[in-house]
């Protein structure tokens, strides 16, 4: 996308990244808690603390919710208006999106959006999901502890867990309450403008990190006030005591003075989160993005995804190609809105960051297959497939980056990315 993107979509391309997409084979590397594993991750944060990193955020949402925005796919068409007449296997598809048939939700799961940021959702969570899309509390705590050496002074980690209301007015409202969470946690930090932050998203909570970049971003931006003047009347038509538009306000005027984290950088790693939302690369320092990614296809071309109907139908549940989260919950996918003012929001978002929604718009987009956001740089990793039979444990290709065995391998790219000599 261009310096000031202005909030635009992102583009699904077909052609050759080139020098932005690099191709790994995961490796865990030396035992969690190992003395090998504790000298690796030591050096990771040495790197860090070179860069001047003063601390990182592990953001995400609720893993057992509809990952796949199949609500609204069903609402626009689906196979309601008979969208799939002449598609074979887009029935089978479209039930593995939904929650009530694709084996993620159980009914007696006890959290639902929205969801809140604090300690009890923390344990819940951690209980529910333990490490399945789940940065849990124990795997924050130990890569503070891996990445300190017992002389040096730490870098704060913490966890972040975002509403998971997955539609445009639930991510924007999400990206301004992370702004707000962002602001007292760098007040904690005695940041200054040569200081970094690394965020650290999975899933959907990328999206909320796209938004926040153009929300970010030093250039000019005819689409923010916008944003904010949206925000700001559904806050007004639906009040609660987390909408305050006197902080809404506060917000806007720190991005537009570029006061925001006393100017330090804010650097951004997303795991396996669907191409949306553009990326104003003035809103943000390093960018990258993991995605897990098998090379199936025919063509050579293999930085794509293998988009094929009926193929992919029985393709999703083995992971055959990877993350199918990150392949399928494309434009045109979402949860539902559940009252009039937010739907009339979502409208007016839709106009600015995603104007042509629709059952066919989806078709589309997936069909395009792209794997690699339009900015910053992509990694596509072969985590290999999980032995669990059961889609609650592997989500269809999207649980595997959160887990403890993959932390090294997370740490060891993010510095030699963003923190390495050669890189800065």
């Amino acid at each position: 996308m261009p310096h000031e993107n202005n909030f635009q979509h992102a583009n699904y391309s077909k052609s050759d990244p080139g020098a932005r997409v690099g191709y790994r084979t995961f490796q865990p590397g030396a035992a969690p808690d190992s003395p090998e594993w504790g000298q690796a991750m030591a050096g990771v944060g040495e790197h860090m603390a070179q860069s001047r990193v003063k601390g990182v955020l592990f953001l995400q949402g609720l893993p057992f919710m509809d990952l796949f925005g199949a609500a609204r796919l069903d609402e626009v068409g689906g196979l309601k208006r008979g969208y799939s007449r002449g598609i074979s296997g887009l029935e089978s598809l479209l039930a593995l999106l939904r929650p009530a048939t694709n084996g993620i939700c159980f009914p007696g799961d006890s959290l639902h959006p929205p969801v809140s940021d604090d300690e009890a959702t923390h344990k819940r969570l951690d209980l529910l999901a333990q490490e399945i899309g789940n940065f849990s509390s124990s795997y924050v705590r130990n890569i503070e502890l891996a990445l300190t050496p017992a002389s040096e002074k730490s870098i704060p980690c913490n966890r972040y867990i975002w509403s998971s209301v997955n539609h445009h007015v639930g991510r924007v409202e999400a990206a301004i309450h992370l702004l707000m969470y962002l602001q007292k946690w760098g007040s904690s930090l005695d940041l200054t403008k040569d200081d970094r932050v690394l965020l650290v998203g999975h899933g959907h909570a990328g999206q909320v990190l796209a938004l926040l970049s153009n929300i970010l971003t030093k250039g000019e931006s005819e689409a923010r006030a916008r944003v904010f003047e949206i925000l700001a009347k559904y806050w007004q038509s639906c009040p609660s005591a987390d909408r305050s538009v006197a902080q809404l306000e506060r917000m806007y005027g720190l991005v537009m003075d570029q006061v925001a984290l006393n100017g330090a950088a804010v650097d951004v790693v997303t795991l396996g989160t669907p191409i949306r939302y553009g990326w104003d690369i003035d809103g943000v320092g390093h960018l990258l993005h993991f995605v897990n990614h098998r090379e199936i296809r025919t063509d050579g071309k293999r930085w794509l995804a293998k988009m094929e109907l009926p193929q992919i139908a029985w393709e999703v549940p083995y992971q055959t190609g990877g993350d199918y989260v990150q392949q399928l919950a494309v434009a045109g996918t979402d949860m539902v809105p559940n009252n009039p003012e937010a739907e009339q929001a979502n409208v007016d978002f839709r106009e600015i960051f995603e104007p042509y929604d629709g059952f066919e718009r989806w078709l589309e987009c997936t069909r395009r297959a792209t794997r690699c956001a339009n900015d910053g740089q992509c990694l596509l990793v072969e985590y290999g497939v999980q032995a669990e039979e059961s889609p609650r444990q592997h989500l269809f290709g999207h649980a595997c980056y959160t887990h403890s065995r993959a932390m090294l391998f997370l740490a060891t790219e993010i510095a030699q990315a963003f923190y390495s000599k050669k890189s800065s």
